[in-house]
């Protein structure tokens, strides 16, 4: 993918006139200040570098995240607020207990509020009260899984939020989300310029399965992939414990299986990885179903692991429906291939042991790992940073291993997948040795 044509510039609210009481810290002077002049580039590719510069453009990057000399809210005046939005996943309370401990002791703010239930706490017809986030507030929180914030799904009128905000002053929105939330995140700072209020917002990506474009890396998903490698041994132990034993595992990935992959990749105990981005077969010579049965003929066991949104055209005559959010809810690709492979085998007359694990609504619950722990320690840290500097529409990402800001416009509505001829998915082929598993002429 070539970027030399997007705009990363990052929208402010003004000048930022008021020095950073974070250049001292236990009466030493902290030197590590980061200017909005120093970038990160977006494609590292030196052919496509020298390109552009032989057309006299200078390589696209973003602005690196990091405490600024100057800042423009006043710490002693400035509210803010967090809010976490969408399905639970790990280290929505380590972002906001980062953000909140940031907040408090590097830049002094004292008034940190908690949106309870998402979205709808903003609206008054919810009377969800608001909780305030002080550091005896987050002090314990990193062991709980989920949010102390609690969340919710589904939209909410943006005039009314908007509306909150300016009763409760608030200086800074952090909010803490997925793709709908980064899309009513953009939605609420555009009405916010549209009514000329000085509000920051920032986003923090949240996504379990590492889809958000232009962002390398989302916190949650070294938790699952952790937790998802302890499933597939446990599938693998049971597999292999019976004649023809098969274990078959549903991991988290609407659109994009970058856990199901990692994970087979970190366990390397699976035969067969399903994803979304990869089109495959049932029935035919080169199908998943007749090449489950020569890897039992070879082997006496079998693991497969399938995303969930793999399979989806499986269900094409079905009735479509939606959740709360808007989104297509999914049909269950694991328990549609529990019935087809009992289905083949039986008609077959070969007896199998088929044990179905779905662990994903424990591994979102779950509090995360210690990389992800650390992971979100620096996102917290670098979302107040560009908060108090008066950045806005922008959300906080990892690329190139640098945490950089990200306009919200240039990843809001759009998704990062699996690249079914990259070296993730080659790797999984090499490791797994499964085929394509397409007929030639389709079929399936």
């Amino acid at each position: 993918m070539r970027y030399d044509s997007i705009d990363t510039g990052i929208a402010t609210l003004g000048v930022p006139k008021i020095p950073s009481p974070v250049q001292k810290e236990a009466g030493i002077t902290v030197h590590y200040f980061v200017s909005d002049k120093e970038r990160v580039l977006i494609d590292v590719n030196p052919d496509n570098i020298k390109e552009q510069l032989k057309q006299g453009n200078d390589p696209a990057s973003f602005e690196l995240a990091g405490p600024r000399s100057d800042i423009y809210f006043d710490p002693s005046k400035a509210r803010c607020a967090l809010v976490t939005c969408g399905g639970l996943c790990p280290g929505l309370n380590d972002i906001i207990r980062a953000t909140v401990l940031e907040l408090h002791h590097r830049y002094g703010v004292q008034n940190i509020y908690g949106i309870r239930y998402g979205l709808e706490g903003f609206i008054p017809k919810y009377e969800h009260d608001v909780m305030a986030l002080t550091p005896k507030a987050v002090e314990n929180i990193l062991d709980m899984g989920g949010t102390i914030l609690g969340s919710s799904r589904g939209p909410q009128d943006i005039q009314e939020i908007v509306d909150s905000l300016e009763r409760m002053n608030i200086a800074v929105l952090f909010m803490i989300g997925g793709d709908g939330t980064l899309m009513a995140a953009k939605k609420i700072a555009d009405t916010i310029t549209g009514r000329g209020l000085k509000i920051s917002v920032v986003g923090i990506p949240k996504t379990i399965d590492n889809d958000i474009h232009l962002v390398a890396r989302s916190f949650g998903f070294d938790s699952a992939v952790d937790v998802a490698t302890q499933a597939i041994e446990g599938a693998h132990n049971e597999a292999e414990g019976y004649p023809n034993g098969i274990g078959l595992i549903k991991l988290m990935g609407r659109h994009s299986g970058f856990i199901a992959a990692t994970a087979a990749l970190a366990q390397q105990e699976v035969n067969f990885v399903l994803l979304p981005e990869i089109d495959f077969d049932l029935e035919g010579p080169d199908g998943f179903l007749h090449k489950l049965e020569e890897r039992l003929e070879r082997r006496k066991h079998a693991v497969v692991v399938v995303a969930e949104g793999a399979g989806q055209k499986y269900f094409e005559k079905e009735k479509q429906e939606r959740d709360p959010s808007g989104n297509i809810k999914l049909k269950d690709v694991g328990l549609f291939l529990k019935d087809r492979i009992a289905a083949y085998f039986k008609e077959k007359q070969i007896n199998i042991s088929l044990k179905y694990i779905d662990p994903s609504y424990m591994i979102r619950s779950l509090p995360a790992n210690a990389n992800d722990s650390v992971f979100c320690g620096f996102l917290g840290r670098d979302a107040v940073h560009a908060g108090m500097a008066g950045k806005t529409k922008l959300i906080i990402g990892h690329w190139n291993n640098h945490f950089v800001h990200v306009p919200m416009e240039l990843s809001v509505g759009k998704r990062k997948h699996v690249n079914p001829l990259g070296k993730l998915w080659s790797t999984v082929l090499e490791s797994t040795g499964q085929d394509q598993l397409k007929n030639d002429q389709g079929g399936g």
